[in-house]
């Protein structure tokens, strides 16, 4: 009887090529992201036009995904508004944020420029959870976090000079994130300069059919983070990064024909190695431990 009630291993864990495929798909996802937004989105079309529009269709993916698992009418009976805005709403409105200005980047910085210096938010969240958890970091974590400044200290020369929890909680919690970050998103198009523009141009000034190649994608690699971080872990997910690097820097060759710089030759390793060396090595509290 004990036995029977005990999950089957294929049924508590995805299989391995399921995760596998994940894997890849958001490598080829983060690699391949700042190439094809800079290619196919024009510099006059609306950022907030673009991010409302990714943030619909990861509502859309993971409305389709909870579906497809059965397991929506559950997650809706459970919702609350008060909890939703409890657990989502304040990071909601800083992604919202995020978003925009990634999305600047992404037509104003050479591609792999952009994907390194995007890692420096390993920095920023190293600090905040110190800082509001107390979450300490190892000393190799410390090191790793050096060779991230260091990093970003060098792109910043060369561009200036240059140019003068469970599957479906994940789910609920992009839905939540979406909803909530779009929300804020309309709120601020009242008094911003986007909002402005939407209102003379249209939501759609200047889009073609390529534009929606980026959105989609991105779409997609919000819920595959979800997946892959649910599946894989955060270990993988680092070397997941790492690889996506590479796969910006090959990329940018072989449709720019462009050579990485000196200073982005010198920061990719770097970067590569303070990624696999912070997620190798997390803080242990030796007290606990004993």
């Amino acid at each position: 009887m004990g036995s029977a009630s005990k999950p089957s291993p294929s049924a508590a864990a995805p299989s391995r090529r399921k995760v596998a495929l994940c894997l890849t798909l958001l490598t080829l996802q983060y690699g391949a992201q700042p190439l094809i937004s800079k290619r196919c989105v024009g510099q006059g079309v609306i950022v907030t036009s673009l991010v409302l529009a990714i943030e619909l269709l990861k509502v859309i993916c993971a409305v389709i995904l909870l579906v497809a698992e059965g397991s929506l009418k559950a997650q809706f009976s459970n919702w609350s508004l008060v909890g939703s805005l409890t657990a989502s709403g304040l990071p909601a409105a800083i992604y919202a944020l995020q978003n925009s200005l990634l999305q600047i980047s992404y037509k104003n910085l050479d591609s792999l420029t952009f994907s390194i210096l995007n890692q420096t938010k390993l920095l920023f969240t190293a600090f905040f959870t110190y800082l509001i958890l107390g979450q300490k970091q190892s000393p190799k974590q410390i090191l790793a976090l050096a060779l991230l400044i260091t990093a970003s200290v060098l792109l910043s020369i060369g561009e200036s000079s240059r140019k003068g929890v469970k599957k479906h909680t994940s789910y609920m919690m992009t839905i939540e994130m979406s909803f909530i970050g779009s929300m804020c998103l309309l709120a601020s198009t009242f008094q911003s300069p986007d909002g402005e523009a939407l209102r003379i141009y249209g939501f759609f000034h200047e889009w073609t059919l390529w534009t929606v190649i980026p959105v989609l994608m991105n779409a997609v690699g919000g819920i595959l983070v979800g997946l892959v971080t649910s599946y894989a872990g955060g270990v993988k997910k680092g070397f997941v990064i790492v690889l996506a690097l590479l796969v910006t820097a090959l990329l940018q060759f072989i449709f720019d024909g462009k050579l990485p710089s000196l200073h982005c030759l010198v920061a990719l390793p770097l970067v590569m190695t303070s990624i696999f060396i912070y997620q190798k090595y997390p803080y242990v509290d030796r007290k606990k431990k004993d």
